[in-house]
């Protein structure tokens, strides 16, 4: 992974080390193709791109079938082969479309991921996980597949909306409370020049957020042991509010709104202390997130999907809840009535 490096000096050198010999299609959709479409020249020049870029539509529709579909007619159209490699050029659903297409494609083809985004850079661009949506909830459908690479270039995060830049900050301030107590600490002290966009943090921030979702991947790359499933702190009850949302808020948002809404489940069973829970709501505030579920999201349509989560195993719901900041673990005793009151909460 490289952190604060620069498109056009780094990448030759990662599709070098990749060892990148086929075809190369690149995967952006139309908000990166209009902000930075002289930087997409740049990529397509370096990495000799096959055929023009592949453009699908902003937002979590595009994680779909439909658009699956089309990138793999594009794929067979341009005759990509075994040794073809594919490069995300985006946010979350760029990367997880792209990457679950290239795990698709003649049964796995390798691919890279140039995020655009602060959730991308922090969260979504590490890992391997891919996928797609169903009506019947996010991520339904999907494969782990780890990126050859992960380059993160600054310059492309500084065209953000504001309000993109704060949603994406939602994974970090989650990987303190899950595994590093003095990262979140140090996020509390930091706040000012972390929203100010000062470089050295900034490179400081994703270094320590991908340190922690690396070192967590590589004990537990599939979700098999438990150990991953930290990673799915605030991410029930927050996929649940934005699928509620019709996708209308931020992933980031609504992870926010999980992570509180867990945090009260927690305090209520005595695992984690009233002012723990103070210090994460006054955080997220600070960030300029949601702390309450706006009133255009169905609440009784996030309830609907939290049954149908993909976290539960043998018709039990996993649920990840703090132990105090910096510690987690899974449960599988939190009943209906808990996540009721934990929703309250944020209601």
């Amino acid at each position: 992974m490289r952190i604060g490096g620069r498109l056009e000096t780094d990448l030759p050198g990662l599709l070098r080390a990749a060892g990148v010999s086929g075809s190369v299609v690149l995967v952006t959709d139309e908000n990166v193709a209009r902000l930075h479409g002289e930087a997409m020249g740049a990529l397509a020049r370096i990495t000799n791109a096959h055929g023009p870029l592949h453009v699908v539509g902003p937002g979590e529709a595009s994680k779909s079938v439909e658009e699956l579909t089309r990138l793999w007619d594009r794929l067979a159209a341009d005759r990509v082969d075994r040794d073809g490699f594919l490069i995300a050029v985006g946010g979350g659903v760029v990367s997880d479309l792209t990457g679950f297409a290239a795990a698709t494609w003649m049964r796995g083809v390798r691919w890279g991921a140039v995020p655009t985004t602060m959730e991308a850079a922090v969260d979504a661009g590490v890992g391997g996980k891919t996928g797609i949506n169903r009506p019947a909830g996010k991520n339904l459908v999907g494969a782990f597949h780890q990126p050859s690479f992960v380059l993160v270039d600054l310059a492309l995060l500084a065209t953000l909306p504001e309000r993109d830049w704060r949603a994406g900050l939602a994974e970090s301030v989650k990987h303190g409370l899950i595994a590093d107590a003095a990262f979140f600490e140090w996020q509390e002290e930091h706040l000012g020049v972390i929203l100010a966009g000062d470089r050295d943090v900034l490179e400081e921030l994703i270094a320590r957020n991908c340190g922690i979702k690396a070192r967590v991947v590589g004990e537990d790359e599939r979700e098999e042991k438990g150990l991953r499933e930290a990673l799915n702190y605030g991410h029930t009850i927050g996929h649940a509010v934005e699928g509620g949302s019709g996708y209308q808020m931020r992933h980031g948002e609504s992870i926010g709104l999980g992570m509180l809404a867990a945090a009260r489940i927690a305090v209520a069973r005595g695992m984690l202390g009233e002012p723990d829970e103070e210090r994460i709501r006054r955080l997220l505030a600070g960030l300029g997130l949601p702390t309450k579920v706006p009133a255009e999201v169905s609440q009784a349509r996030a309830v609907e999907l939290i049954g149908l989560d993909k976290k539960r195993r043998s018709g039990t719901l996993r649920f990840v809840l703090l132990e105090g900041i910096g510690r987690c673990r899974v449960v599988e005793d939190v009943t209906d009535a808990e996540i009721e009151a934990g929703m309250l909460a944020i209601a």
